[in-house]
């Protein structure tokens, strides 16, 4: 954690002067995840924490303070201790790394949680952070208090189930011919402003204040980033095993994401409230106080009921991996017991030191196959690859699947429907292969992991499996790990 970026400054509050009349913008330090510097900062001093997972390329530093965004951001301070951050690639964040997939995003929230020493926290998600949301409320409960979502969806892609959001087509259209009108010209500013808020998009101030904000946030080609990685995404899958208190608000005229989609969020998700909200305008800085009033009151009732601390830890999101020998019985008849014994050993000792290396628990040994299970598919599917590259160094060829659902957690041990299909994913798997789900391939877009089509629900795993810069493990410290 390095020292501060930036001078606080002390901004009005015009929205909700009643409840504050002041901010400070907060200070702006530095949390690490691996190589990656994440810029993060905390306002306001409430009972609990509020991490703001903010969307699309936008910072929550620089100009968001000095524009109607400091009124949501104030507002939201008024009554926690709110955590602010930009995600790696954009705003005060490293650049370098690009954007990477959202298993290597929400270890950045962990880790900006874990240098300011928030052990449990509400999350905000807006927009294109919602997704991210959903997925760290599954991945970790025993971290997320409740999560509060607004003007978001859980999937980018489109589908005959989900006719309101782009199809595949419509998106690799986008990502090949983009539109005319260039990132950071006049024309660009103009129809984006009014794209996420036609309501101010007339007037000259903020078409200003607009443009000093998304200069300062990104780059074309953190834009384009983003697009390939939203082209993939589909987080439906995790829904059903979200347990967080969930409040979804979403604009029932919102000019970007439809409301439909924040009505299929509290459809699907257990026990989501919904609140439909007046207007067109998807863009957060808005209606500080629409907003600010309903996350208040959730929040505070959520507080004051002693239920902040109410973790359901026996249902959690994790990736599933079988790994099994083949041939292992024509092995044991070629080497004999002893030989045999030896080479299983050396075996299980390469597998065991991939598991710790990409912080896969180990759940148990059955025969020659090992089972185990991760917090994120894209490390996964790489443990998976080097224990497939580690062993045939050994003379032994091995086969791998995994599963990412929702798994039951009793005593240790690991179990429910998704360990299932996860062992019959792993019975397609061939000689040398990484087999996944098709909930797997959805889960890991922007991690550079390619896929080679089975069939209509399993794929196989290829490219580049090894670790990339933007998604090198870290343990609780924030190293790297070897």
């Amino acid at each position: 954690m390095l020292g501060s970026r930036e001078s606080p400054r002390r901004l009005p509050l015009v929205g909700h002067c009643l409840k504050l009349r002041f901010v400070d913008a907060p200070e702006v330090r530095y949390a690490r995840n691996g190589d990656v510097s994440i810029a993060y900062g905390v306002v306001g001093d409430g009972p609990f924490d509020l991490v703001f997972v903010a969307g699309w390329i936008l910072t929550v530093f620089l100009s968001a303070w000095d524009g109607p965004a400091a009124e949501t951001l104030g507002r939201l301070a008024s009554f926690s201790r709110l955590i602010l951050f930009d995600k790696r690639g954009t705003g005060l964040s490293d650049r370098s790394y690009g954007l990477p997939d959202y298993e290597t995003r929400m270890d950045d929230i962990r880790a900006v949680m874990d240098a300011v020493g928030s052990r449990r926290a509400a999350l905000r998600g807006v927009s294109e952070g919602g997704p991210l949301t959903l997925l760290f409320a599954a991945t970790h409960p025993e971290r997320a208090a409740a999560t509060v979502l607004y003007a978001t969806t859980s999937t980018f892609v489109g589908s005959d189930e989900y006719p309101w959001a782009p199809t595949q087509e419509q998106w690799r259209n986008l990502i090949e011919n983009p539109p005319s009108d260039r990132f950071g010209t006049d024309e660009w500013f103009d129809t984006s402003l009014r794209g996420f808020s036609p309501s101010i998009a007339d007037d000259p101030e903020m078409k200003r204040w607009w443009r000093r904000w998304v200069r300062e946030s990104g780059s074309p080609g953190a834009l384009a980033a983003l697009r390939r990685i939203n082209s993939r995404l589909d987080a439906r899958h995790v829904l059903s095993s979200i347990s967080t208190p969930t409040l979804v608000l979403h604009p029932v005229g919102d000019t970007d994401i439809a409301f439909a989609a924040g009505k299929y969020i509290a459809d699907h998700l257990p026990g989501a409230l919904l609140v439909e909200l007046p207007g067109v305008d998807h863009g957060w800085w808005v209606r500080p106080a629409e907003i600010g009033d309903h996350t208040e009151q959730f929040l505070t009732d959520l507080w004051r009921r002693g239920e902040w601390d109410a973790v359901e830890v026996q249902r959690v999101l994790a990736t599933v991996l079988f790994t099994d020998i083949v041939g292992s019985t024509a092995k044991l008849a070629e080497l004999g017991d002893r030989r045999w014994r030896e080479l299983l050993g050396e075996h299980d000792a390469l597998v065991r030191r991939q598991l710790a290396r990409f912080r896969g628990r180990e759940l148990g040994t059955a025969g020659d196959g090992f089972f185990a299970a991760f917090d994120g598919p894209a490390r996964a599917i790489r443990c998976a690859c080097s224990i497939v590259a580690a062993v045939r160094g050994l003379g032994l060829e091995v086969r791998a699947g995994l599963h990412t659902g929702e798994c039951e957690q009793l005593d240790g041990k690991v179990g429910g429907i998704a360990v299932h299909i996860g062992a019959r994913v792993a019975a397609q798997a061939g000689p040398g292969e990484v087999i996944v789900s098709h909930t797997v391939k959805d889960l890991v877009a922007g991690s550079g992991i390619d896929f080679h089509e089975r069939n209509s629900k399993v794929y196989q795993a290829s490219g580049s499996c090894s670790p990339s810069p933007a998604s090198t493990p870290r343990d609780s410290r924030g190293s790297t790990r070897a």
